[in-house]
């Protein structure tokens, strides 16, 4: 008899948004993200960290202070790092799994991609300029949205 215990889709792309997460350098905020298509494979994964060859080492992770001096000039969230990771592979259709609503930034990224579907985890800045903006252009554009109310299991090292 097979085993009927296992995880769902959703519960696993979500779990791989979240490991991704764990991948990011940032002191206080770790976001991750997954692409999938339609067939439940893998497309492309991200974190955010700063770009290839830009050592997390020499950039500041500071939240305050002189824009240059602080981690938002330099950082790249998990989202836009997802797409980018995916190399030019067609995204249309696609589904988004991310461990926090996207910014507006992130957000033209995803709807110029083709990504149809985000599913997202925590809306922490929910209420923000940028994730009113965000919200209304995912809406307008018709990407669905939806938060991940599903099991997240705990990922031990």
């Amino acid at each position: 008899m097979k085993r009927t215990d296992c995880i769902s889709w959703e519960e696993y792309f979500m779990g791989i948004a979240i490991l991704s997460s764990k991948r990011s350098k940032d002191p206080s905020t770790q976001v991750g993200a997954c692409i999938v298509d339609k067939d439940n494979r893998i497309i492309s994964m991200g974190y955010n960290g700063f770009p290839k060859g830009c050592s997390d080492n020499e950039y500041p992770w500071d939240k305050e202070g002189e824009p240059l001096n602080t981690k938002y000039m330099y950082v790249v969230h998990a989202e836009l790092n997802a797409i980018l990771n995916a190399r030019g592979k067609c995204l249309e259709g696609t589904t988004l799994y991310v461990t926090l609503f996207p910014c507006n930034e992130c957000t033209k990224a995803v709807i110029q991609s083709g990504i149809e579907r985000v599913v997202y985890l925590d809306n922490k800045h929910d209420g923000t300029d940028s994730v009113l903006a965000s919200k209304r252009m995912l809406l307008s554009s018709g990407v669905h949205i939806e938060q991940y109310h599903g099991k997240v299991a705990k990922i031990e090292f």
